[in-house]
């Protein structure tokens, strides 16, 4: 509505010629975005810390962190973690009949609660681990159901991850122990017939052997922890060669050539050993010729670099690209695992390097941190 003074036209209540909608701040527009990244980062954080306090399942201190976590990302009164068996963990204060939501939950695997939570109410979800019931989320307070299902959901992916992790754990474990357990009887029959050749012809050098056997055997099989020192692979490595060159006679020649700034270096247990196995019996063995196997280990920088170099038939480069791939069936499982190993040790940029060509030979090379965090001999 307009009334005319002094000529003039003055604008009451809203100008229909100017738009209803405010105008655009870009700098409001700009500060709300910094909000709501800066909130996505928190829920990102807390999904990072309540996957971390979960990895042992829903047993011991995890879950009652992992409840204070959900508890200030959902602003509820209280939230309960509770297992298949163990006591329940709270944050905040349980509901007078939490016993009874985790039996009904427990019984029909379904969700027990309202549609809003509101002051004294709870609600119950069923955790779930790929359709397997694991344990119970209680929730107090105003939270929505929606969100109470998405943070169930959440806790199950984060127990699985955890399962999948511990089983990761046993698998490498058991690798391990295969390892150990991956003394070629053809090797050790030839090694004790070597030595057997030697007792009333040179019985000192059976002796010696005998010695070479027993450190050999001592290495692979005895009992230790992750890691070792590169003087204690080096010391399995030269009773292996040792017997190697008494089975194989003239037909092995060895060069091995370690400098002292390495030999305290830790190093994942029996990860060079198999390589240098690999080129006796694929450089010098199986080629029914006489060959040269050259080991070395040298520091470069902060890394320690280990080579393993035969003058063998070699392979060609498409057939050793699959084998360090795990593709190419039985053969290079030593190289494999290694690279396996040491890539899950140091990292993606710490796998074995392979040069080889057919009639060329193969050299292996393994690159290392001379200093790595948890790569500790125990």
């Amino acid at each position: 509505m307009t009334k005319e003074a002094g000529g003039g036209m003055l604008a009451t209540g809203t100008d229909v010629g100017a738009s209803a909608d405010p105008p655009v701040d870009g700098r409001g527009t700009h500060r709300r975005r910094r909000r709501d990244g800066a909130a996505a980062a928190d829920v990102l954080a807390v999904a990072r810390r309540v996957a971390a306090h979960l990895r042992g399942g829903l047993t011991g201190p995890g879950p009652g962190l992992a409840a204070r976590e959900l508890r200030r990302l959902l602003e509820a009164d209280a939230v309960g973690l509770v297992g298949l068996s163990g006591e329940p963990s709270w944050s905040g204060r349980a509901p007078a009949d939490a016993d009874r939501l985790v039996e009904e939950v427990l019984r029909t695997d379904a969700r027990v609660g309202a549609g809003r939570i509101g002051g004294a109410g709870a609600l119950a979800l069923p955790l779930r681990v790929r359709d397997e019931l694991v344990g119970v989320l209680i929730v107090t307070g105003p939270v929505r159901v929606r969100s109470a299902e998405e943070a169930a959901a959440w806790v199950g992916d984060a127990v699985e991850r955890g399962r999948l992790e511990a089983s990761a754990e046993v698998a490498e474990a058991a690798e391990l122990r295969a390892l150990r357990a991956e003394i070629s009887p053809h090797f050790v029959y030839n090694a004790l017939t070597t030595v057997a050749s030697f007792v009333r012809s040179d019985p000192d050098r059976a002796h010696d052997l005998l010695l070479d056997f027993a450190d050999y055997t001592r290495h692979g099989l005895g009992r230790h922890g992750d890691y070792t020192t590169l003087a204690q692979e080096f010391g399995g490595i030269e009773a292996y060669l040792a017997l190697a060159r008494a089975v194989l006679g003239e037909r092995l020649r060895v060069q091995v050539r370690v400098a002292p700034e390495v030999l305290p270096v830790a190093v994942p247990f029996l990860v060079l050993q198999p390589l240098v196995e690999n080129a006796v019996q694929h450089g010098v063995e199986l080629s029914g010729g006489s060959g040269t196997v050259q080991v070395s280990g040298e520091a470069l920088g902060p890394d320690c670099v280990i080579t393993i170099e035969d003058d063998g038939p070699g392979m060609d480069p498409d057939v050793a690209r699959a084998m360090l791939a795990g593709t190419g069936g039985g053969d290079g499982l030593g190289l494999v695992n290694a690279d396996r190993r040491m890539r899950a040790v140091y990292g993606p940029a710490f796998g074995l390097v392979l040069e080889t060509a057919p009639g060329a030979g193969t050299k292996v090379t393994v690159r290392m941190p001379r200093f790595h965090p948890g790569v500790v001999v125990s």
